[in-house]
């Protein structure tokens, strides 16, 4: 007589998750609420410190609303010599990075997940070394081959170390690898050549992967503050991160004048996180199928 097999009660069915009780959603979301509030905690202060007059800054105990508001800080901010210029570079260094990367990446992620050559395994293997190599490391190198080109203070000596990026090429790679092969195998069959394969086929279904990158390529630039403080020599080309960092040092006690700076270099950061937060999902997931 075969034996009864019961089913293993810590085991479960992947395709059937299981559901929390109504108490433990209820928790869960007051978690997440209190953690979400504990994370726009910094963004209020900074913004409640802008309004406030400088004088009222360093009160004791501190104000969690503003008794009296002003907008003479961010005026003082706006007539800032070079604060335009600092603007105009930031904008330069994340629109330009992040068009390259995007372009060079999506290409190479297509060669190394599409198109195997032999030693595209190495290849991406090496890529995935550099990227446990950090900025601190090769800072002197690359300040070097800039310095002997001659491309200190200039917009090439500080965009080109820039726009190499092995993670982007790593994460297109992932992206296209989830595609089916399918589909670029018919195309072939229909005469198209590579180029058009990738521009017509792999390009439209990799649209989300290409705003992430675009996102997050953009949002590290925009923040960037190390190369730009090494590479950049007159207040003109600094860039606006860099130039928070001189607006401190001129007025040490103002806070309510760097703050509103703050507020200021935050804003397309912000914009464009709300703008585009449902790639941020798709990027978080990617890799997770298999393709």
């Amino acid at each position: 007589m075969a034996a009864i097999t019961r089913p293993d009660p810590f085991l479960r069915d992947p395709t059937h998750p299981v559901k929390p009780t109504p108490l433990g959603a209820v928790v869960i979301l007051l978690v997440l609420v209190v953690l979400s509030l504990a994370a726009l905690v910094p963004l209020y202060w900074m913004f409640a410190t802008s309004l406030t007059p400088s004088a009222m800054t360093v009160r004791f105990p501190p104000e969690l609303v503003p008794s009296e508001t002003t907008l003479d800080n961010y005026r003082a901010v706006l007539r800032q010599p070079n604060f335009w210029n600092w603007v105009k570079n930031s904008l330069i260094q994340s629109l330009s990075v992040t068009a390259v990367v995007v372009a060079t990446a999506s290409m190479a992620g297509y060669a190394l997940a599409k198109l195997p050559f032999p030693g595209s395994r190495a290849l991406f293997w090496l890529f995935i070394l550099s990227m446990m190599l950090p900025f601190e490391a090769i800072l002197v190198p690359l300040f070097l081959v800039v310095t002997r080109l001659g491309l200190i203070d200039t917009y090439l000596g500080l965009l080109l170390p820039l726009m190499a990026a092995p993670f982007s090429i790593f994460l297109m790679k992932q992206f296209i690898q989830t595609l089916p092969s399918e589909l670029i195998d018919a195309a072939r069959v229909d005469g198209a050549s590579e180029p058009r394969i990738f521009w017509e086929v792999v390009l439209p279904l990799v649209r989300p992967g290409l705003a992430f990158l675009g996102i997050i390529t953009f949002v590290a630039q925009w923040n960037s503050f190390v190369w730009p403080l090494v590479v950049t020599r007159s207040s003109g080309m600094r860039t606006l991160q860099v130039g928070l960092v001189l607006i401190r040092e001129q007025e040490p006690l103002f806070f309510g004048l760097q703050m509103a700076a703050a507020m200021l270099a935050a804003v397309p950061v912000v914009v464009i996180f709300f703008a585009f937060q449902r790639y941020f999902l798709r990027g978080v997931t990617v890799g997770a199928l298999k393709g």
